[in-house]
């Protein structure tokens, strides 16, 4: 199947889609919020610059699209055309997220991933992210309890 749009014209198009403040990392933040977390936003110090940042737990979400991050599902299924520019580059994306969460895991931070088709099922995101965001963190204050 070939694309109905010029190279020029598609290339322009997806030169708009925006890395951050996406529509399903709106939404993510809005739950978290909802549910009491407060949170910080795209820290370029983390490796990877992770979308929702617990500084104090120690822990990164990453808020990924399906298509762009190759999640498999119907919504991230690889084009028909042009395979031999977009199959390399998906998976380039996917190398990339393997090795900063690699590098986070390194310096002691966990990671999570929310896929885009996960945002239907809202109450069951709530449930993952409330029960990552639950686990302990042995590290925090030495292990010890504050007073």
């Amino acid at each position: 199947m070939t694309d109905n749009r010029t190279v020029e014209s598609r290339g322009v198009l997806m030169g708009r889609i925006g890395g951050k403040n996406t529509v399903p990392e709106l939404t993510v933040r809005r739950l978290l919020h909802g549910l009491g977390y407060r949170f910080r936003l795209h820290r370029k110090a983390l490796p990877g610059t992770p979308d929702i940042v617990f500084p104090g737990r120690r822990k990164a979400i990453f808020v990924h699209g399906c298509f762009w991050h190759g999640h498999g599902c119907s919504i991230g299924r690889p084009p028909k055309s042009r395979l031999d520019y977009w199959l390399p580059k998906l998976e380039a994306n996917k190398l990339r997220d393997q090795a900063k969460r690699a590098e986070l895991a390194a310096i002691g931070w966990k990671t999570f991933i929310v896929w885009q088709c996960q945002i239907k099922q809202i109450d069951e995101l709530a449930d993952v992210l409330v029960a990552f965001l639950a686990e302990e963190n042995p590290d925090r204050h030495g292990g010890e309890l504050l007073a």
